[in-house]
C-alpha cells in the first residue's frame, strides 16, 4: 500500500501544479505560448484571462478578492524577472519607474476574468517574455506572453523636407537572421531603382516628392520564415499644386503667386513660421516679407498691377521651426503689340501681335472681340469684317487689312495650353473719327416719319403765310404814289358833275 500511497500523492501533486498555470493568455493548460507584435510608437496588449471552467467563484467575490502582477524577465541568458506592474485587491497600483505612465490593466474587466496589460506607447526596450501572476481567493494562475517590437524610423526624423535625401529603416526584435525586406507604397510594391534604392532593412529616397506621401509598409522575411510587417504614415512637408508652377498674368492686370504648404505646422507641433519672396530680375533681388500666420498655411504674393518687367523667376521661403522649404514660381506676362501706336484712322492695315515672357513652347493664341464693353454676353469669335468674308485664323497675331468703326472697342488675346485656359490680356482699339459709343436710335421708323411730316406743313405754312402778307402790303414805288395823288382831283371833279346831272334830271 505504500508505493500505491507514493504515486497516487505524486499524481496529485503534478495535477495540482498544472492546474495552477495558465499557459500564454488562456485559462486552461495545452495552449501554445502566445507571441504579440507591436510596432513602436503604438499601443500593444498582452493578454490574459481566465478560462470559464475556472470562473467557478461568484464575479462580486472574483473582483473583492483578486490581485495581479506583471513581471518582465530580463532576456533569455537571465531570467530575473522584474515587476512592470502590481495591482493589489485593495485598488493600490505599483509600477516600475521606466513604464509607470505608460502601462496599465482595466479595473472593470477584472469581474469578466481578463488581467490584460496595455503598453501605450510601445518602445523598442521594451520587448521581452513577460508572466502575469494572478491571486483570486486562494488560487493562483499564470499567463505568458512574449512581446516582439518591430521599429519603422526615417532619417531624418519629421518632419520630411521635400527634396532633401530620406531614409526608411525597418527593423524587429527578432532573433532569426533577416533573409528579405520588402516595400509597400500605398499598396503597391516599390521595385528597386534610381528613385528607391533598397538597402539591407533600409529604403533611400534620394529626392522624395510630394506624391512620395502616404501609406508606407515594410516586411521582413526571417530565416525560420517568421514574416513581420508594420506601417508607416509618412507626411512629407512642401507645396501643393506642381512642382514648378506658371503663373500667367496680362499687362495691367493682378498676379496671384501661389506658396502653400502641404501641411499646417502645427501638425508637427510646430508653431514658430516666416515666410518671404524673392523676384531675381536681372541681377537685381527683390525680396517681400509675409506676415507669420502659425495657424495658416498659405503665403500668396499679391501684385497688384504687372507688366513685362515684372515676369521672371520668385522664390517662396518658408521656415518651419529650424528647417526651411522653398518652391520657385514662374510669372509670364501676356500682353499686345499693335503695329500703329494710338488712335488708329478708318481705312487703315492693322497688325495685333500677342506675346508671352516665357513660353514653353505649346501654348495657342485665340483673339475675341468683346466689343465697346468687355461684356460676357458680347463674346464672338474675332472675325474680320473687311478681309473680303475671310475668317482670321487663331495665332499670335490678328490681322486686319481696312480697320472700319466695327472693329472698334476691347480685343482680348488668350493664351491656351494642354490644361486649358491660361491667362488673357486685353487691348482697346480705338479708331479716329468715331464716336466711342453708338447711342440707342430713336429717330426711326413711324417717330421718323412723324417728324418729317410737321416739319413739312410747318413749312408749308410758313410759306403761304409769307405769300399772302406781301400781296396785301402796298406796293413801295414812289413815282407810282407821286402819281395818284396828281389824278386824284380831277376824279372829284367829274363825281361833283355826275351829281349835278342827276339833279338836273330830276327836276
Amino acid at each position: 500500500m505504500r508505493p500505491l500511497s507514493l504515486v497516487l500523492f505524486l499524481t496529485f501533486t503534478l495535477l495540482s501544479f498544472n492546474a495552477g498555470h495558465i499557459l500564454p493568455g488562456a485559462a486552461d493548460g495545452g495552449s501554445r505560448e502566445q507571441k504579440v507584435w507591436a510596432k513602436a510608437g503604438s499601443s500593444a496588449v498582452l493578454p490574459c484571462h481566465l478560462s470559464p471552467s475556472k470562473m467557478w467563484k461568484s464575479l462580486k467575490e472574483l473582483h473583492d478578492k483578486t490581485s495581479v502582477v506583471w513581471k518582465r524577465h530580463g532576456g533569455s541568458a537571465h531570467w530575473e524577472a522584474h515587476i512592470v506592474l502590481e495591482v493589489e485587491y485593495t485598488g493600490l497600483r505599483k509600477a516600475a519607474r521606466p513604464m509607470r505612465p505608460r502601462v496599465s490593466v482595466q479595473d472593470s474587466a477584472f469581474r469578466k476574468g481578463i488581467f490584460s496589460l496595455r503598453i501605450n506607447p510601445v518602445r523598442s526596450e521594451d520587448a521581452g517574455l513577460y508572466e502575469a501572476w494572478v491571486t483570486y481567493d486562494t488560487e493562483v494562475q499564470s499567463c505568458q506572453v512574449e512581446l516582439g517590437v518591430i521599429t519603422v524610423t526615417t532619417s531624418p526624423p519629421s518632419p520630411v523636407i521635400e527634396n532633401e535625401p530620406l531614409l526608411l529603416s525597418c527593423n524587429s526584435s527578432h532573433w532569426a537572421r533577416l533573409v528579405e525586406t520588402r516595400w509597400f507604397h500605398n499598396g503597391h510594391l516599390v521595385p528597386t531603382s534610381e528613385t528607391f534604392c533598397a538597402l539591407h532593412g533600409a529604403l533611400s529616397i534620394p529626392q522624395p516628392a510630394m506624391s512620395d506621401a502616404g501609406s508606407w509598409r515594410c516586411q521582413l522575411r526571417y530565416s525560420d520564415n517568421e514574416i513581420i510587417s508594420a506601417t508607416l504614415d509618412l507626411q512629407i512637408l512642401g507645396f501643393d499644386g506642381p512642382a514648378n508652377p506658371m503663373v500667367y498674368a496680362g499687362a495691367g492686370s493682378a498676379a496671384d503667386l501661389p506658396c502653400t504648404l502641404s501641411y499646417l505646422p502645427s501638425a508637427f507641433g510646430i508653431n514658430t513660421v516666416t515666410a518671404h519672396w524673392r523676384h531675381f530680375a536681372g541681377g537685381h533681388l527683390q525680396e517681400w516679407s509675409i506676415p507669420q500666420n502659425s495657424s495658416s498655411r498659405s503665403f500668396p504674393l499679391c501684385l497688384p498691377v504687372v507688366g513685362p518687367g515684372d515676369a521672371g523667376q520668385y522664390r517662396c521661403a518658408v521656415s518651419v521651426g529650424s528647417k526651411t522649404v522653398s518652391r520657385d514660381v514662374t510669372l509670364a506676362v501676356v500682353t499686345v503689340t499693335p503695329s500703329i501706336q494710338g488712335p488708329v484712322s478708318e481705312g487703315s492695315h492693322l497688325l495685333l501681335i500677342c506675346s508671352l515672357t516665357h513660353p514653353r513652347g505649346h501654348e495657342r493664341y485665340q483673339w475675341k472681340h468683346l466689343g465697346s464693353a468687355p461684356t460676357s454676353s458680347k463674346l464672338a469669335v474675332a472675325t474680320s469684317h473687311n478681309l473680303d468674308g475671310q475668317r482670321t485664323q487663331t495665332g499670335r497675331t490678328l490681322e486686319i487689312l481696312r480697320v472700319s468703326q466695327k472693329d472698334m472697342g476691347t480685343w482680348e488675346c488668350s493664351v491656351h495650353g494642354p490644361e486649358g485656359r491660361l491667362g488673357a490680356v486685353e487691348y482697346g482699339l480705338q479708331i479716329t473719327g468715331a464716336h466711342i459709343s453708338n447711342p440707342p436710335s430713336i429717330f426711326s421708323g413711324p417717330v421718323t416719319f412723324g417728324l418729317m411730316l410737321t416739319l413739312f406743313l410747318l413749312l408749308t405754312v410758313c410759306v403761304l403765310a409769307l405769300a399772302l402778307q406781301k400781296r396785301a402790303r402796298p406796293a413801295a414805288f414812289p413815282a407810282l404814289e407821286g402819281m395818284v395823288a396828281i389824278t386824284a382831283p380831277r376824279k372829284k371833279e367829274m363825281e361833283e358833275n355826275q351829281k349835278e346831272k342827276i339833279q338836273q334830271t330830276e327836276c
